[in-house]
């Protein structure tokens, strides 16, 4: 077997004043999910940049100030063009006002990526929802950065 092709990826975790959080919904063919909006980096993109991309893609947030990388996220998964065999993700703090997301990409464009849905949650409401999240334990995640602020260095998470 070859080494593995390993996509590089940002994310952001979008929080706002109420510490509501900006999740994007993904509905692959085998299982759907909340996450942080984020995706690949271009060649050539530095984090911010990609992340900036993102933000403005995904959400309809423009000049966004990243705040601290919190979290890095490796994890092995075949893409479904066959291109790659993973991903590792930085995640990056975003702090915001509420927004009313609006994606800069058109919806036809977002579900050609799989991505379906934009909105804040709020921490019960994720804490109370049977919906998957990624990571898993996103709601516990977003609830120590809230509570505790971001740790001195990146955390590696999980699936």
């Amino acid at each position: 077997m070859g080494e593995l092709r390993i996509r590089q990826a940002v994310r952001g975790l979008v929080i706002d004043e109420d510490d509501r959080v900006l999740l994007v919904h993904f509905e692959f063919p085998y299982r759907s999910l909340w996450h942080s909006p984020g995706g690949g980096i271009e060649p050539g993109e530095s984090h911010h940049e990609a992340l900036g991309r993102e933000l403005a893609e995904e959400a309809g947030l423009v000049g966004a100030e990243i705040g601290p990388h919190i979290w890095t996220r490796p994890h092995i998964f075949p893409f479904l063009d066959g291109s790659h065999d993973g991903q590792e993700e930085a995640c990056y703090l975003v702090r915001t006002r509420a927004f009313e997301p609006a994606p800069q990409m058109t919806w036809e464009e977002l579900r050609a990526e799989f991505v379906d849905d934009v909105r804040w949650w709020t921490l019960s409401e994720m804490a109370a929802s049977s919906e998957m999240f990624a990571p898993n334990d996103l709601p516990r995640l977003v609830a120590e950065i809230i509570t505790n602020g971001p740790s001195v260095a990146p955390l590696t998470v999980g699936i």
